[in-house]
């Protein structure tokens, strides 16, 4: 099996605090961490995987390179495609651009190389 270029142009959102909500609490800000290329396989076969199939929502194991800040991303960090999606970010809570992906699961110690990163697709909500 040949490896897959890392054809995509992705980035890192972190999550920070803004500012005071209307009601209380904070509304949740997104800050890019890091921007870099990646690899995408869509992955299939396990029964986690169908069931967000069957909701609508594709799951996908993505590949980076083990460089810089790579090693500090985590479950509460999404992935955004820079290139494709939305051009104007979704509303003006987020003004970044791309489609945004939800990041499951990181496996930094299997391979000195590469980040494998498992990510599900974030529902779009119209604001």
């Amino acid at each position: 099996m040949a490896i897959a270029r890392l054809r995509h142009a992705v980035a890192f959102d972190r999550p920070d605090l803004g500012e005071k909500a209307q009601f209380g609490g904070n509304k949740r800000v997104w800050t890019e961490f890091r921007a870099c290329r990646a690899a995408f396989t869509y992955m299939r076969g396990s029964e986690a995987v169908e069931a967000a199939r069957l909701q609508g929502r594709s799951v996908f194991k993505v590949r980076i390179r083990k460089m810089g800040t790579a090693q500090d991303i985590d479950p509460t960090f999404r992935l955004r495609t820079v290139k494709r999606g939305l051009p104007d970010g979704a509303g003006d809570d987020d003004p970044l651009p791309g489609a945004r992906y939800n990041v499951r699961e990181v496996d930094t110690i299997s391979d000195r190389k590469w980040v494998y990163l498992i990510i599900e697709e974030r529902p779009f909500v119209n604001p």
